[in-house]
């Protein structure tokens, strides 16, 4: 098993180290174009890996994307991150070219492999990824509603006063600020509704505070957050790597579900080797079918610009 991430910085190191210290691929491939840069992160993380107790190779290469030959799985994380004020759609301009440019360069080395993308604004660049690529569709993924739902479970236990390994959650919609829902309807704790012990009001500030998580830690950081997306890209690259059919909140292209067509955007994905494996369409109410719907125009507004 082999992956490649596209991108040193913060981001993808944090993807690396996840990966490499999971132990589940053979090989962990940093590219970037900072002259030595993705080369002085790999030798850093492989020095880990005695102490760490992990066999993953980590190398890094500065531009030459012969060395991502032949890899199965490959994360985008290349472009600009946010800064305080900034929303992730401002950042299409840049990060639009770099991402067609990433990809075709990967494909051209490793024509089989499934794309992993990060960078923002991530349902537009999965989307660009989807017409520019011509991968399956299925070979496509954005990561935005796997981070969005650790999010919203952070704030979940919180409000509960309770382990995050106790609660349950899910967001999907598009991967913005306002565009993310947050379904509490469906939020658990140990099999039972939060609601059985949170108040409507404490539930509706939980979804608010899911839904502004990457803002408020840009504007705590200066810049975007590592870890949590670090790590939510990790487990995507497992559950295709282990064949593992496990369900995240994707953006994934959708063609008639949800009521929706040519749009990428997060909804309940099942993910194995071949990649998203199913769609998996809920139940939704009226409201939730509504801000879904919202979220998607929002999102196509966005992918206008691409034009």
């Amino acid at each position: 098993m082999k992956v490649t991430i596209v991108g040193a910085g913060a981001v993808g190191a944090s993807c690396a180290q996840y990966i490499a210290v999971k132990n589940f691929a053979s090989e962990v491939v940093i590219i970037d174009i900072k002259e030595n840069y993705a080369e002085g992160k790999a030798m850093d993380l492989m020095q880990t890996s005695s102490l760490m107790g992990f066999d993953t190779k980590i190398t890094g290469s500065t531009n030459d994307y012969s060395k991502t030959a032949n890899s199965d799985i490959a994360v985008v994380t290349s472009g600009i991150p946010r800064k305080p004020g900034m929303t992730r759609e401002e950042l299409i301009g840049i990060n639009a070219g770099i991402v067609k440019s990433v990809t075709e360069n990967l494909i051209k080395h490793s024509p089989n492999v499934t794309l992993i993308v990060v960078s923002n604004p991530m349902d537009t660049m999965a989307y660009l990824a989807h017409k520019t690529t011509g991968l399956p569709k299925n070979r496509i993924i954005g990561m935005g509603g796997a981070l969005d739902s650790a999010r919203f479970k952070y704030r979940l236990a919180e409000a509960l006063d309770c382990p995050t390994s106790d609660v349950n959650g899910m967001v999907i919609g598009g991967h913005s600020d306002k565009g993310m829902i947050p379904l509490t309807r469906f939020a658990v704790r140990n099999s039972l509704p939060v609601s059985t012990f949170l108040s409507e009001e404490r539930i509706q500030q939980v979804a608010e505070d899911t839904k502004v998580g990457g803002a408020t830690l840009t504007k705590m950081l200066g810049t975007s957050a590592w870890y949590a997306p670090g790590a939510a890209v990790s487990e995507l690259v497992k559950a295709i790597a282990l064949d593992s059919k496990k369900m995240f909140p994707c953006s994934a292209l959708l063609e008639g579900e949800y009521g929706l067509n040519d749009i990428s955007i997060g909804v309940p994905c099942i993910l194995g080797k071949n990649g998203i494996e199913k769609i998996v369409e809920l139940e939704l109410t009226d409201a939730e079918k509504t801000k879904l719907h919202e979220s998607a125009e929002a999102v196509k507004k966005t992918n206008g610009l691409l034009d």
